[in-house]
């Protein structure tokens, strides 16, 4: 089990930016070389990323880099590149079928047998933003053991669908919904939308807050000042934690007593209560080491 509550980006052409993000403790650090780069810096950006990726030390945040889609000109030569300087992790956006992940899939294997590194070190997530990404998901979510997470794209999704974005989110809540159903059925990590406003904190709150009501692990961030509102929102508050360590100590004791639902402060606890804190209380252990 891995954290990725704060999920930032960072443009791939920009040294310092990167750098800065190094040291801002978020979950995982994504070096962008797609929308945050300009076609004509496309080429400088997958040198510096691959660079940056060899030199900086990155703490405990996860290193990965965002290529190009499959779809461009770019994805090749970003995938040879990026993958010899062996990030943690590759996100590949606009992923539509498993065929492709599948296709990575076997060139990563061939590249870490052939450096003798163990296979399935460098892992795979994929951001799913396209109508057709979504009517293939479970196919998607199947393609490779090395997949580890699913990002949902919104903002590409509503110009798949033809929607009309609205601060509200709705138009896309379907498809928010079901990409966090069918990660959780794989196993895998679901990261949720960017809040492309990153000035008012309220907002960022609300919709994290949100995203983990509805199971997502963590969320996208853009922006330095998004990255502890969204870490605290994914993580269990001391409240949650104390009462979760109640549920656990109490069912437990009942259950050796050979019972089985208990009534706890009014509450009925049964399985799936106790497993919820035993779930929460081992996220909480991996924030207290983190």
């Amino acid at each position: 089990m891995r954290l990725r509550r704060a999920f930032l980006y960072t443009p791939g052409d920009d040294l310092h930016k990167i750098e800065k993000a190094c040291t801002l403790k978020a979950d995982c650090v994504c070096v962008d070389l797609e929308d945050a780069v300009s076609f004509s810096h496309k080429e400088e950006a997958r040198l510096t990323a691959a660079h940056t990726l060899g030199t900086f030390d990155f703490g405990k945040s996860e290193r990965l880099v965002r290529i190009n889609a499959p779809s461009t000109s770019c994805f090749m030569p970003d995938l040879r590149i990026i993958v010899d300087a062996i990030p943690d992790g590759i996100v590949i956006p606009k992923i539509e079928d498993a065929e492709t992940l599948q296709y990575v899939d076997g060139f990563l294997e061939a590249f870490e047998a052939k450096k003798e590194l163990p296979i399935g070190l460098i892992r795979l997530i994929a951001i799913i933003e396209t109508a057709r990404s979504f009517v293939n998901l479970r196919e998607i979510c199947e393609a490779t053991s090395r997949l580890a997470a699913l990002i949902f794209g919104a903002e590409d999704l509503a110009v798949s669908l033809g929607a009309r974005r609205t601060a509200s989110n709705r138009e896309v809540f379907y498809a928010r919904s079901q990409m966090v159903l069918y990660a959780a059925a794989s196993n895998l990590d679901a990261i949720d939308l960017v809040c492309n406003n990153y000035r008012e904190m309220d907002i960022i709150q609300i919709e994290a807050l949100e995203g983990a009501q509805l199971g997502y692990c963590g969320k996208q961030v853009i922006h330095p000042n998004q990255i502890s509102i969204v870490q605290k929102a994914f993580s269990p508050t001391p409240e949650e934690i104390k009462k979760a360590q109640q549920i656990v100590m109490e069912y437990e004791q009942h259950m050796g007593d050979g019972k089985g639902a208990i009534g706890l402060q009014g509450k009925l606890v049964d399985m799936p209560v106790y497993r919820q804190a035993k779930q929460l209380l081992e996220k909480a252990d991996l924030i207290t080491a983190w």
